[in-house]
């Protein structure tokens, strides 16, 4: 699951959303789609999930490298989506746990570093349909999103809503697109600064998962070319999940 990219340190834009958004109005403001996201998926969105995922990175020769992830998500009240991460082989003991703006990494099953950025993708992918449309516009408002932003277009033969942006053109903002079948997000965009490309993140192979859905293969692209690809198996949502996973100092799972 995505967690290759960085917080940026920008704020988006937030209004409040009438209250036609979450009546399956069409939405005038990045915050309506967000509210649709929401009420479309109320009590529905499952709560945990855990899937194996073949993860192919470009390294800078221009060789790509494989690698084995085994993830396990959760959303609780008490502590929002959580995504831990143990990487293969499993007997090194090697692995993160992200909130949106926090990372734990875990080196020979031991807390090695706490770092103060996340994976805030975790909004879009989770809380988007299960926590407050509030909380889920702070917790992207440093991703830089302009929610008051909006335009309508096609994606891959699917209309899809672009928050973040009203111009047709503009391929560099930070904008996500959200396809009106499911309501889920299919590409991000985002700035990557010091003049480097934006990055370009497409979310496809959408399937049911429990009473949700999920995107299971994720390609990030820079420039024209593919820096890292996540192919998702043998996925499961709404199981029981061990809350020590999620406890830093629990060590070996």
């Amino acid at each position: 699951m995505i967690r290759t990219i960085r917080r940026l340190a920008v704020f988006a834009t937030v209004v409040i959303a009438p209250p036609l958004a979450a009546q399956g109005a069409s939405p005038s403001s990045g915050l309506d789609v967000i509210a649709q996201m929401r009420s479309r998926h109320a009590g529905d969105w499952y709560k945990t999930l855990t899937f194996r995922q073949t993860t192919t990175i470009r390294q800078r020769d221009g060789r790509d490298t494989v690698q084995t992830w085994y993830e396990t998500l959760r959303h609780t009240p008490e502590h929002g989506t959580q995504l831990r991460i143990d990487v293969a082989p499993l007997e090194n003991g090697n692995a993160s746990i992200s909130t949106w703006d926090s990372t734990w990494v875990i080196r020979a099953d031991t807390l090695a570093a706490v770092r103060g950025s996340g994976n805030p993708f975790l909004a879009l992918i989770e809380g988007a349909y299960v926590q407050p449309v509030s909380e889920t516009a702070r917790q992207l408002a440093p991703l830089g999103f302009d929610l008051t932003k909006l335009r309508s277009a096609a994606w891959n033969g699917q209309a899809v809503w672009i928050v973040g942006s009203t111009d047709p053109v503009d391929t560099t903002s930070a904008q996500f697109w959200v396809e009106d079948q499911h309501l889920m997000v299919v590409r991000i965009v985002l700035a990557s600064g010091a003049g480097r490309p934006p990055l370009d993140i497409h979310l496809s192979a959408i399937v049911p998962c429990g009473k949700g859905f999920l995107a299971t293969r994720v390609e990030m692209l820079q420039g024209g070319q593919r820096r890292q690809l996540e192919e998702y198996h043998d996925w499961r949502c709404d199981v029981t999940v061990d809350p020590k996973r999620f406890d830093p100092h629990a060590g070996k799972p």
